[in-house]
């Protein structure tokens, strides 16, 4: 076993680019950040750090190894706070981060028995997907999950889609759209990955996917350039209430289009609970069912 010790040392050297500064980093004497690196290379009978007069560079090797050397103590950091803290690490793709998920963040900590604290971590789809493997998340909210055998999950929440436009646009009268409507219209891209594109496929079928115009890499960029006339988009119906509300926006309901948002957690072993957190979403969704 790599001692987290000495790979904090590590860190702190090649982060700083010296031993002084690491050291007064890391508030210890250099002579004991040194003695840690030696220990280290020692152990993994590599060279980790070149030194010389003008200062000291991380190898080849050493910087090859960084990426491990952090996620060893990140998740040394979380071991440690499972057996002393209560914080429930909690992730959330973009828009149900945004828009979604933060009111039942509130309502948990101010009604939860067990006083704990919700770090909410938003992020696009995969990248949620790939920090709940890594074991980086107790739990997350996502637009799409691939089933994994180590993972329990449930949907959540179903969420319409909408079309927006603008309140000047030809459509903004129409009540609700049809699928055959849509089909000519090009759509406005939000944020990739966030499995709107395989839903829509699905949805569309035979008439083929609308043809896709800029984009914008975010459900608020969309929103921007839809209010300022540049096309129509596909969102979650959530995320343009207040927009919809001002009259900034115009939302056309779509028969047959929503997500399945999905809950997801690691299984505990043995007969333990999920997640406090993971618990209180599973009550709210069984009451709003």
């Amino acid at each position: 076993m790599l001692n987290p010790v000495w790979l904090k040392s590590l860190v702190a050297i090649v982060q700083t680019g010296s031993f002084q500064s690491a050291a007064r980093a890391l508030g210890l004497a250099q002579p004991t950040v040194s003695q840690h690196l030696q220990k280290l290379e020692e152990q993994v009978g590599v060279t980790l750090v070149q030194r010389s007069r003008s200062g000291c560079q991380p190898t080849t090797r050493a910087l090859a190894f960084m990426p491990h050397a952090t996620a060893l103590l990140d998740m040394h950091a979380r071991a440690l706070e499972a057996l002393h803290g209560n914080r429930e690490r909690v992730g959330a793709s973009s828009n149900i981060g945004t828009y979604l998920l933060q009111p039942f963040v509130r309502n948990y900590l101010t009604t939860a028995n067990e006083r704990g604290e919700v770090d909410l971590r938003i992020a696009a789809n995969p990248d949620v997907a790939d920090q709940l493997l890594a074991g980086q998340l107790d739990a997350a909210i996502m637009e799409w999950w691939l089933p994994h055998p180590d993972f329990e999950y449930r949907l959540w929440r179903v969420e319409p889609l909408v079309l927006i436009v603008s309140p000047d646009h030809a459509l903004a009268e129409a009540g609700c759209i049809e699928r055959d409507r849509l089909v000519d219209l090009p759509m406005l891209g939000g944020e990739p990955g966030s499995g709107t594109g395989r839903l829509l496929t699905e949805y569309f079928g035979e008439l083929g996917v609308p043809r896709s115009g800029m984009q914008l890499g975010s459900t608020e960029a969309v929103k921007q350039a839809v209010r300022a006339g540049l096309g129509v988009s596909l969102v979650m119906a959530s995320a343009v209430q207040d927009e919809v509300r001002s009259g900034a926006l115009v939302a056309l309901p779509i028969p047959g289009l929503e997500k399945r948002l999905q809950l997801i957690w690691r299984k505990p072993p043995g007969n333990l609970h999920p997640p406090g957190f993971v618990r209180h979403l599973l009550e709210e969704a069984d009451l709003a069912g």
